[in-house]
């Protein structure tokens, strides 16, 4: 189901494409331009998208899962490790793709608010020296984290330092950093500043199809076109890919859609927390909210709504769903939601009777 304004806030992803972004991807689609990257457009959209960060070389890739592939084959040989947070989509929704594709093993690591510390992650670092033992290399956060919490820049610099201090290249997922960005109100630069390498997220931020890799310490992307090649990456009709980078770039068009998609988010969570029976569950950083309810009450809202389920109480009487906003969501549509998933609790709360 869908409201009357077709908004389900199961995704991010579910949103559409941002007008300017198409009328972008439209616009080079004009004449011939040399494949693979070596035309004018994606020189100069990658370039400015380096400035941006601060980055020293960048890579354009097809999705998020890519992305991080790349970015940890760039960070880890195969009989080496990442510590990442148990609910990290490293762990969680990329199907094994690192296991897989890099031989790496992931260390996961308990974390209630979606968010690694250094307490938390040295309990993961024994072993080392031990041949028998995979050995941590990379420390792998999220900004925003799949929770919708935020690293504040002190944390995320207390992460780095830590890393440094115990041999570990820190890799940033920043699948949503726009909305990091927005929340913290800093740069891209300053969250930059705070990885060996990230990835940049453009698909949930209104691009068609974009994530670019960025390489923030020397050396570390010596043969990065060569493994970009062999992970399925390389896009042959880069311009396309380059064209939603500067579509995004324009007019911080990446850092103003961030904010209005965080905005709605807290209006949703002020919304919601009204109806009876519904409270947050994570503090809302983001474009994320995560509220708990009551079994019933969820069964019925991922119906109607097409939203997550993200974890359970032991005895299964609640659980946390998810709800995301977009670049394009409107106050009218959270009104709609707000008042549906009202009517609905209120329907449950008399049938549980």
């Amino acid at each position: 189901m869908t409201s009357a304004t077709g908004r389900t806030f199961g995704s991010d992803n579910h949103a559409g494409v941002h007008p300017a972004v198409l009328a972008a991807i439209g616009a080079a689609n004009s004449g011939d331009a040399i494949a693979y990257g070596d035309d004018a457009m994606t020189r100069a959209a990658v370039a400015r998208l380096c400035a941006t960060a601060g980055a020293r070389s960048g890579y354009l890739v097809f999705n998020g899962t890519g992305a991080n592939v790349l970015a940890l084959s760039l960070l880890l040989r195969p009989y080496e490790a990442v510590v990442c947070a148990e609910s990290s989509h490293l762990n969680v929704d990329e199907c094994g793709a690192p296991e897989r594709l890099l031989g790496c093993k992931l260390l996961a690591v308990s974390a209630p608010d979606g968010k690694l510390t250094p307490d938390r992650i040295a309990a993961r670092l024994a072993g080392r020296g031990d041949e028998h033992r995979a050995q941590p290399r990379v420390l792998q956060i999220a900004q925003a984290t799949e929770l919708g919490t935020c690293y504040s820049l002190g944390e995320l610099r207390e992460l780095r330092e830590f890393g440094r201090a115990h041999g570990l290249l820190t890799y940033l997922d920043g699948a949503r950093i726009a909305n990091a960005a927005a929340h913290l109100d800093c740069s891209l630069a300053q969250i930059a500043a705070c990885a060996d390498i990230l990835s940049f997220g453009g698909t949930k931020n209104g691009a068609l199809g974009m994530e670019a890799v960025l390489v923030m310490t020397e050396g570390l992307d010596a043969g990065a076109l060569y493994h970009r090649k062999q992970l399925l990456q390389l896009s042959s009709k880069m311009r396309f890919l380059a064209a939603q980078v500067e579509a995004l770039l324009d007019e911080d068009r990446w850092l103003v859609t961030a904010r209005h998609a965080n905005a709605m988010a807290r209006l949703l969570a002020a919304e919601l927390t009204e109806v009876a029976g519904v409270r947050l569950a994570y503090p809302v950083e983001s474009n994320g909210v995560f509220t708990e309810v009551s079994r019933s009450l969820a069964d019925r809202l991922q119906r109607e709504w097409n939203i997550h389920e993200w974890s359970q109480t032991a005895d299964g009487e609640r659980c946390v769903v998810r709800w995301m906003t977009a670049f394009d969501t409107t106050p009218e549509q959270v009104a709609a939601v707000a008042s549906g998933v009202r009517q609905s609790a209120e329907e449950t709360s008399v049938t549980a009777r």
